[in-house]
């Protein structure tokens, strides 16, 4: 049965006021004007975004997310390059000798029904549940801006609409298309992430600390040996294996990984079956690990291959299971330095009291193959990396929550929910700056 139509959109949200007054932080060169300036490039950027959200498409299948964020960059003044490794977009923006900065974000959105009952919501099956297109409306904001700010910057700003990050799959694609050889070897890579926290700050990671987790997403098949409902006995039901396979999972978190480590498994996704009637032959497993290191990684992964070899020979399976490795991602580790440098311009731009630490979270990016972890790919080493994460919830709520108590409002939906979306009004504006001042902060840095 199809899906019930969403909505057509209604009227635009308002478009924001005036971000927060600077702190006391030194301004990078730009800063005064990036915060009177802006709006310039705001009403775009929101049409931009509007029109990304009511439309998503899913990991491999961006064709109309790139064509649309390509526009966005043309119109800035930037060369085009599209279909690199899939459906990924590059954008240069030229502006005399000096450092090569690039800003990346995100084209595809995930496969999920979106129920926020926003007038805007998607028209499809895919929603933007992670903010890829608050990312893309600010990256592309940004080069606009950038743009109009050319008297204050040199060298060349290198904007990547990457596909097929829900699948850990795009950055890898690019890269092997030749992403650095085409297009120059990038002196820092840029990038931010919406996060349920209030509009208008932003939060990095401290010392050494990983903003992101390392993992893994595995594919299992469980064989078994079809038959009637009416002749178990004559079958080896691979669903009975499954669950056994899930509930044991669950070990693997609980007891063998100490209580200082960070490791989370789900099994995500279990397939098997035609019919109620039917012992199947095979049962599918879709299982997530996450840890905060390699080397947690690595025995988390050993422990799933060894518990599901062991949960399908008690089961008297025909064949070994198949455990394969769809994807796997390193941890995401910025520059200390350059993340020292964009923080300090982030706490000019916003104030001291807006920007936060970040604790690190369980989630996985490839952002990481940009820089080191993908030195196999490009052959290239010491590419800093600066990645933060910007608050996207109404900060009004969000206030109301912290000063009435947690029933005064309700709490901001998180990423992958179905209800998620970021306060598009209040939002905006800051992820626009937030991204701008930090590649001025990088051009002034040569």
């Amino acid at each position: 049965m199809t899906s019930p139509p969403h909505p057509a959109p209604g009227p635009a949200p308002a478009v924001p006021g005036p971000p927060p007054a600077p702190g006391h932080g030194s301004l990078p060169p730009g800063a005064e004007q990036l915060l009177t300036r802006v709006g310039e490039v705001l009403k775009p950027a929101l049409t931009h975004y509007l029109d990304l959200h009511a439309h998503p498409e899913v990991s491999g299948a961006e064709a109309r997310t790139a064509d649309r964020f390509g526009r966005r960059l043309a119109a800035a003044g930037c060369e085009l390059t599209h279909q690199v490794g899939g459906h990924g977009v590059v954008g240069v923006l030229r502006n005399g000798e000096g450092p090569r900065v690039w800003l990346r974000a995100e084209l595809d959105a995930l496969p999920m029904r979106e129920r926020s009952g926003l007038p805007y919501a998607s028209r499809n099956d895919a929603m933007h549940a992670c903010g890829h297109d608050l990312h893309l409306a600010a990256a592309a904001g940004a080069a606009d801006l950038l743009a109009r700010l050319s008297d204050r910057w040199r060298g060349t700003l290198l904007v990547v609409g990457q596909p097929a990050e829900e699948t850990l799959a795009g950055a890898g694609a690019m890269l092997r298309d030749g992403l650095y050889e085409r297009f120059g070897r990038p002196d820092v890579v840029l990038a931010q992430h919406a996060a349920p926290m209030p509009s208008g700050t932003v939060a990095h990671a401290t010392g050494q600390a990983p903003m992101a987790a390392a993992g893994a997403v595995l594919d299992v098949v469980l064989h078994g040996r079809g038959g009637h409902v009416a002749t178990p006995h004559l079958a080896v039901d691979p669903v009975v294996t499954a669950a056994a396979v899930v509930t044991r999972l669950q070990n693997v978190v609980a007891r063998e990984t100490a209580p200082a480590d960070q490791v989370t498994l789900t099994v995500g996704t279990v397939r098997a079956g035609t019919a109620a009637n039917v012992i199947p032959d095979h049962a599918v497993l879709g299982i997530a690990v996450r840890a905060a290191g390699e080397a947690s990684l690595d025995r988390a992964l050993a422990a799933v291959r060894r518990i599901v070899l062991a949960e399908s020979a008690a089961a008297g399976a025909p064949r070994e299971p198949e455990v394969t490795v769809v994807s796997r991602s390193a941890a995401l580790l910025c520059d200390p330095h350059t993340t020292g440098s964009v923080r300090r311009a982030h706490t000019g731009l916003l104030g001291p009291a807006r920007v936060l630490p970040w604790p690190g979270t369980m989630a996985t990016e490839d952002f990481p193959l940009f820089g080191d972890a993908g030195a196999a790919i490009h052959g290239e080493r010491g590419i800093p990396l600066v990645y933060w994460m910007l608050g996207v919830a109404d900060p009004k709520a969000w206030l109301r929550r912290t000063t009435d108590g947690p029933d005064a409002a309700p709490p901001p939906a998180p990423n992958h929910s179905p209800h998620f979306a970021p306060h598009i009004g209040s939002a905006l504006r800051p992820a626009i700056a937030a991204l701008t001042v930090a590649a001025l902060d990088r051009f002034a840095a040569a």
